[in-house]
């Protein structure tokens, strides 16, 4: 392990990020309970509200896979700690690794690459990872309850009691569009400077794999399935570029 890693991967950084992953945990604890003891208060079975937090806890397992992968692929030029932070509190997988490329080419490195890694470049990877992402809390705090209020007057009833799709579809899936034709923009642009083809490749095998979970998903209706499509997806990218470069 180089001098950076050992740094970044310290015992300090480890009990720094564990002290706020511990107030964290302090505060799910006791909103927990609060949450509990107003169900019981409302007269909801205890029974219920037990199977209700057990079936809760075991849904957010298969999620969290996905995010599992990110720290993995952030760690090894991040450091675990740090990694381990960003993507336990606020964020988004697609959101982290993106920013942190950004803010490493920005910096003058090539990328996310841990032999070209500096103190001054963790920094400011760090803090652009972090700032950026409180613009979401803070739009969510003065602009959300009047958000929700417009999505809610934009959904028109259909006929047999159908509901249109509104605004804030429309919305999303234009941001997802967005956001895939930057990354594959950015993929042809790597190709075309250094005609490396291999983000294009997983790119593409990660596409299909995602095409046959929401066939199974939409047109099977497994929707189960679609918990296991994120992480699945980049997993089998994964291994199709360790192997494509064997």
């Amino acid at each position: 392990m180089n001098e950076f890693l050992s740094m970044v991967n310290s015992l300090p950084m480890y009990l720094v990020v564990a002290a706020v992953l511990g107030f964290i945990t302090i505060m799910i604890i006791v909103f927990l309970v609060k949450s509990y003891r107003a169900g019981v208060a409302m007269g909801l079975d205890k029974k219920f509200l037990r199977r209700t937090i057990t079936s809760s806890a075991t849904f957010t397992v298969l999620p969290s896979v996905s995010i599992l992968l990110g720290v993995l692929a952030l760690s090894g030029t991040l450091g675990a700690p740090f990694s381990w932070l960003r993507l336990s509190i606020i964020g988004a997988l697609q959101y982290e690794l993106n920013v942190a490329e950004i803010a490493a080419t920005s910096t003058g490195l090539s990328g996310l690459k841990v032999s070209e890694m500096t103190a001054s470049a963790f920094s400011t990877i760090g803090l652009v990872m972090t700032v950026g992402i409180l613009g979401g809390v803070f739009c969510s705090i003065f602009f959300l309850k009047r958000y929700l209020g417009k999505l809610q007057k934009n959904v028109k009833p259909q006929a047999a009691g159908e509901k249109k799709p509104g605004f804030g579809t429309y919305a999303t899936v234009a941001m997802f569009i967005g956001l895939c034709s930057a990354y594959i923009g950015s993929y042809v642009g790597t190709f075309t400077a250094y005609k490396d083809w291999l983000p294009l490749f997983v790119a593409a095998v990660s596409a299909v794999v995602m095409l046959i979970f929401e066939y199974f998903t939409v047109k099977k209706q497994k929707a189960w399935l679609d918990n296991f499509s994120v992480a699945t997806s980049m997993l089998v990218g994964m291994i199709a570029a360790v192997l494509i470069r064997l």
